[in-house]
């Protein structure tokens, strides 16, 4: 298999613009448990190839079993017209064993480990207190070559929440980075301009996922017209100059960047209310939502290796060989997505999209 570059961007005979790229893979996503499981999971897998999983359920996924059992749930829930590959997260404890943590990345059952800060986002509370605490666990890793994927938060009270990202670089991440120089690390959903420089800084063995949303608003957003709980999201979203750098890094054609959709879909019940979820439900319309902001700076030619092919290579697996096909026409997001007997209100509801998934590419 060629690993050059399938971008191609053409004309059909009605004067449409489609770009064909190689079938992307995201690497961060909340597919959830249960009904809401069976409600979402087809919007990621019509699109993408592989998604790393996120294990942050009720019942944290902290071994081999809990996560083959967790993705038995997911490939029963996704329909058999997808070819889907779910790769599986370990959620790390202040007690968790290094060994299950190795067995299970040697059994090819966890493909990586997470870190959640206690108490920092959904279903975090069973999360690490202090770093030190998984420094024997973090030194397995380190050998054996198992990515950590960082949620990049500290969460003390006295510390603003638009500050947290920052604080946690140079509190914990860049001590981590320094005491564990092989560790491969992924920052993951990234907000600011501070990671985008820390990363960009950062030998080749630390990359960074960013979101669509990230992509599209600032705090603004969160407030116009009064509060607006489906914009909230965590780690929440930053100022303008901070979007801008996000837009900048990810449309930048390096490949320390790459696509992670951060889809955290709450049912609606649970969004408006006195204390709303946090998380966006970008899955349904993802790679229409990234080739908005790719086409608006200018670089649709770096989609490809942004959502293709830097994720893969930094986890070093092998590219996809089908290819899908974005159309430049239309498409409308609905206002609501049935779910769990109630609905999630999806990024992107009630406004139309430029460009549209348009299916899988036959040479």
């Amino acid at each position: 298999m060629t690993e050059e570059s399938d971008f191609n961007l053409e004309t059909d005979s009605a004067g449409t613009q489609r770009v064909i790229i190689r079938q992307p893979d995201d690497w961060h996503v909340h597919l959830r448990d249960g009904e809401m499981l069976k409600a979402v999971a087809d919007f990621t897998a019509r699109q993408f190839s592989r998604a790393i999983v996120m294990p942050n359920l009720a019942a944290p996924v902290t071994t081999m079993d809990a996560a083959t059992a967790y993705r038995e749930r997911i490939l029963a829930a996704v329909s058999s017209e997808h070819r889907f590959q779910p790769l599986m997260t370990c959620y790390l404890t202040d007690s968790i064993s290094p060994d299950e943590v190795e067995q299970g990345f040697s059994s090819g059952i966890f493909t990586a480990c997470k870190l959640y800060p206690a108490n920092a986002t959904t279903n975090s509370s069973h999360g690490v207190t202090d770093i030190k605490n998984i420094y024997p666990v973090l030194r397995a890793m380190e050998r054996i070559k198992m990515p950590l994927l960082v949620h990049g938060e500290v969460t003390d009270s006295e510390i603003d929440i638009f500050d947290r990202e920052a604080v946690f670089i140079d509190r914990i991440l860049q001590h981590v980075v320094t005491d564990f120089p092989e560790l491969k690390i992924v920052f993951e959903h990234i907000t600011t301009a501070d990671a985008v420089q820390f990363v960009d800084n950062a030998p080749d063995n630390i990359a960074a996922t960013i979101t669509p949303h990230h992509l599209e608003f600032s705090r603004n957003a969160m407030f116009e017209g009064g509060i607006r709980p489906h914009y909230y999201c965590l780690p929440v979203v930053k100022r303008e100059t901070h979007r801008l750098a996000l837009r900048k890094a990810a449309t930048s054609g390096s490949s320390k960047f790459f696509l992670g959709t951060d889809s955290a879909p709450h049912v609606v019940e649970t969004k408006e209310t006195s204390c709303g979820c946090a998380g966006l439900f970008n899955a349904p319309f993802a790679m229409e939502s990234y080739a908005k902001t790719f086409d608006e700076e200018g670089a649709l030619d770096k989609l490809e290796a942004f959502a293709s092919e830097n994720g893969p290579r930094f986890y070093e697996l092998p590219l996809n060989e089908k290819r899908i096909i974005l159309e430049k026409s239309e498409v409308e997001v609905p206002e609501i997505i049935s779910a769990e007997n109630s609905g999630v209100v999806p990024f992107h509801a009630g406004r139309k999209l430029g460009w549209t998934f348009a299916g899988f590419h036959n040479d």
